[in-house]
């Protein structure tokens, strides 16, 4: 069990009045904007995966001593709106959120702004606002992908020869580092292994919207629901556990701090100059 935090929490951008955080500006803080989902992870696991992806993005900014705005919760994932309970985004709504979200803070011109992104599939929808808003502002705000960010070797802390088979939507790493975060909430006794159904006669893969035809991977607009009934694309839960969330947490949690201490030191109008060397003017939008 964590302490009962006691006052508004210097990190949490949510729990500041906005003169304690217009205070905090003159340290040029980091602001994270922390993004998950509302989607199915499996039928023994919660649909809030964002929840990890604030939980991470919290501690690391707690960290770092820098500031973590309010969570979005919701993402793109067409492939998901067969499930009932996930609230996905159209890609022209999460463009537009995560557009002024980020403008929010450029506006008062505070550039220094990170992303970090607990669902893959707002992957190619970040890269595109982000390149649109260094067109416009000349500001550069990186995005870090928390899932695809741990490193084979975690893998193996965590699962040492289990690790492929733990890998997967449904398994691993959100069941593990939710058993981990909130235990009360993953229930394995409903968890069964990933048992994908083929498509025009062709093996789907883990990722749902594609599929297999001569060894070679397309990609098919398809529901996740027309792949795997449970929603399980790949990996066996029963494998996760909450060692293995801890291992995950912990090190992504250490990453991020990190990258945030270092972005701190940068000028994220000029990517050729080295950290410690940043202009004393910022820019707005």
């Amino acid at each position: 069990m964590s302490e009962p935090v006691i006052g508004p929490r210097p990190y949490a951008l949510q729990d500041l009045s906005h003169t304690a955080f217009a205070a905090r500006l003159a340290e040029k803080p980091v602001i994270v904007l922390a993004l998950g989902s509302q989607e199915e992870q499996g039928p023994h696991a919660p649909m809030g995966d964002f929840l990890a992806a604030e939980r991470i993005a919290m501690a690391a900014c707690a960290q770092a001593g820098a500031i973590c705005a309010p969570v979005l919760p919701f993402g793109y994932a067409e492939f998901f709106r067969g499930f009932p309970g996930g609230m996905q985004l159209r890609g022209d709504t999460f463009r537009a959120v995560l557009r002024d979200m980020i403008d929010s803070f450029l506006d008062h011109a505070i550039a220094h702004v990170v992303i970090v992104n607990g669902h893959s599939t707002n992957a190619p929808l970040i890269a595109e606002v982000c390149q649109e808003v260094r067109r416009r502002t000349g500001v550069l705000v990186p995005a870090i992908h928390l899932w695809r960010s741990l490193p084979d070797a975690v893998w193996a802390e965590a699962h040492g020869a289990d690790a492929s088979a733990a890998r997967g939507h449904g398994a691993d790493p959100v069941t593990s580092v939710m058993m981990h975060l909130s235990p009360e909430l993953v229930n394995l006794d409903a968890a069964s292994p990933a048992r994908r159904k083929p498509v025009f006669g062709l093996p789907s893969d883990p990722h749902f919207a594609s599929a297999h035809f001569a060894g070679i991977s397309l990609d098919l607009p398809l529901d996740a629901t027309e792949v795997a009934d449970d929603g399980v694309g790949s990996g066996d839960p029963a494998l996760c556990t909450p060692e293995a969330g801890a291992i995950f947490t912990r090190f992504l949690t250490d990453h991020v701090a990190s990258f945030l201490a270092h972005w701190r030191q940068c000028d994220p109008t000029r990517p050729t100059r080295a950290p410690g060397n940043i202009a004393p003017e910022s820019p707005t939008a």
